[in-house]
């Protein structure tokens, strides 16, 4: 049993780490036979679970930022507490049973066995009471959050903003039903849900293909997206942020992987990324004498390869700020570098599943690039939108992500590897080489 936690413990994240390890502490404690030995190790085991409270990071449930995590969280705590208490007792009656009934010598050891009764009446009773109360202390926060929890407050329906977001295999799409375009229709965003903070969000949740979960830690718990079934949940930002989400259902062989963010804004910023965001793709003119530079395009590419981080520290201890830098055109831009990853975009059929507004491409399929630039992730959520990642992406998409639909095609549409005669895929249908990905960074960081 040990050798499996440890196991697990390699691969899982903290907290669960610190539960595993515990486990794995408890299954020495029950092989042990010392009265002393056994308080050591419950203390040992003990130890890991208490400290899982006080985990921090960027999805844990414990730094709530919102009102429905608050009420959630708040509601853990009551079980956690009652359920402690509980189990003091239980232990307290059993550890003086042991230390006071234990058997000293032999002659306690084949001492005859006293008389046996048939219960307690009053004890039984009382515990039956008790059990009851205990149950009431956690049913009453527990409804009283299911309601609270389930959708907007009555009393501030009138100030919810609507957003709809739709799980695939493995990005998600936001839809944002009243903010209309002009002979385009929904405004759209990937992977990246931007709100207004100190105000109520209600997302509808959908599906395309499989179970999802909609999860953000910090804001809310986790809601399933489900086929041919409308679901949804609130969520509400105190204050502006940058909050990480993922997926929480298994959904293929990229689940791990599919992720987004929610970034709140207050109520002008957020106007004004609305009024953005409707415009069509930013446009770079280039002169037609001019040539690329992709020399100078600002940056050393060398593939980390399979499976390897896609973030900076410095992005990690300031992702905002990082946001809200990337709403900015990048400086030292090249004109006639970005003009032609803009035509490769085209002959390379990345128009066949994305949408640039403006420019070419009317894609379904696949997330709207229109203002790709402005966004501070890209394959789902998963690798920092950097030069250097997003070359990494368009290069060895099938290193960055298991099985996506970029490299593996979506349904007869062939990706970067279409089926041979058997099949299978061992036929490369688009290739990218390292110049070609600096034309195409270049180009898709100028969408603002």
């Amino acid at each position: 049993m040990a050798g499996g936690i440890q196991t697990l413990c390699a691969i899982v994240p903290t907290p669960a780490q610190a539960f595993l390890t515990g486990l794995m502490s408890l299954s020495s404690f029950i092989r042990s036979t010392s009265l002393r030995g056994l308080a050591n190790r419950l203390c040992l085991s003990a130890l890991p679970l208490l400290l899982v409270g006080w985990v921090s990071g960027p999805q844990s449930t414990f730094e709530t930022a919102g009102p429905v995590a608050r009420s959630q969280t708040g509601l853990f705590y009551v079980t956690l507490w009652v359920t402690m208490i509980i189990f003091v007792l239980v232990a307290g009656v059993l550890a003086y049973a042991t230390i006071k009934f234990k058997a000293r010598n032999p002659d306690d050891e084949h001492a005859p066995v006293p008389p046996q009764g048939h219960g307690n009446p009053l004890v039984e009773l009382g515990l039956i009471a008790a059990s009851i109360f205990a149950l009431v202390i956690i049913a009453v926060p527990t409804i009283r959050g299911i309601w609270y929890t389930y959708d907007v407050p009555e009393a501030e329906k009138a100030n919810a903003y609507e957003v709809t977001a739709i799980g695939y295999q493995w990005w998600f799409k936001f839809e944002y039903p009243s903010e209309q375009i002009d002979n385009v229709g929904t405004l759209v965003n990937a992977n990246e849900l931007v709100i207004p903070a100190g105000r109520p969000v209600r997302i509808n949740l959908r599906t395309t293909d499989v179970i999802h979960s909609f999860w953000v830690p910090k804001l809310a718990g986790k809601v399933d997206m489900m086929p041919n079934r409308g679901n949804h949940l609130w969520l509400q930002a105190d204050e502006p942020g940058y909050f990480w989400g993922q997926c929480a259902e298994y959904c293929g062989e990229s689940h791990a992987v599919m992720r987004f963010r929610v970034i709140a804004l207050n109520e002008a910023d957020f106007a004004a990324w609305l009024a953005d965001q409707k415009k069509p793709a930013r446009t770079v003119e280039a002169p037609a004498d001019d040539a690329p530079k992709a020399q100078l395009a600002g940056y050393t590419f060398v593939n980390p390869g399979r499976n390897a981080p896609g973030w900076t520290k410095e992005f990690d201890d300031a992702p905002f700020d990082h946001w809200v830098q990337k709403q900015f055109p990048d400086k030292d831009e090249d004109p006639a570098l970005i003009a032609a990853g803009r035509k490769l975009f085209q002959e390379k059929n990345c128009i066949t599943c994305h949408t640039v507004r403006g420019h070419e491409g009317g894609g379904l399929t696949a997330p709207d690039l229109t203002h790709i630039g402005s966004r501070t992730t890209i394959a789902g959520g998963l690798l920092e939108n950097s030069p250097e990642n997003l070359h990494r992406w368009l290069r060895f998409p099938d290193e960055v992500k298991p099985g996506n639909k970029m490299w593996v095609g979506i349904g007869a549409m062939a990706g970067y590897m279409k089926a041979d005669a058997n099949g299978a895929l061992t036929v490369k249908n688009i290739e990218v080489n390292d110049d070609e990905a600096r034309a195409l960074v270049a180009y898709l960081h100028s969408l603002k």
